[in-house]
């Protein structure tokens, strides 16, 4: 590996520890659920999952499990109220 590219590792690494410096505003997974798979996306500041009780409520455990995973990357507007 050359000079310069084990520079950008090493930032990669330092940005990746610096949560602030990000902002997740689109995205899509697979979540594998306990009865079936579900695809969760994020579109801006909207979230949207195939489950039924995402289609009830507006928020489900896969979106909000993605919240928690990218805590502080995400826009506040996004973000589902959740005690912590």
């Amino acid at each position: 590996m050359d000079s310069g590219m084990i520079g950008k590792v090493a930032k990669a690494h330092r940005y990746a520890e610096e949560r602030d410096r990000f902002q997740v505003t689109g995205l899509q997974v697979t979540v594998r659920g306990e009865n079936s798979d579900h695809t969760v996306a994020l579109d801006g500041e909207h979230w949207h999952c195939t489950c039924d009780f995402f289609e009830h409520h507006g928020a489900c455990a896969h979106t909000m499990a993605l919240e928690i995973m990218f805590e502080g990357m995400l826009p506040q507007s996004v973000t589902f109220a959740m005690a912590s």
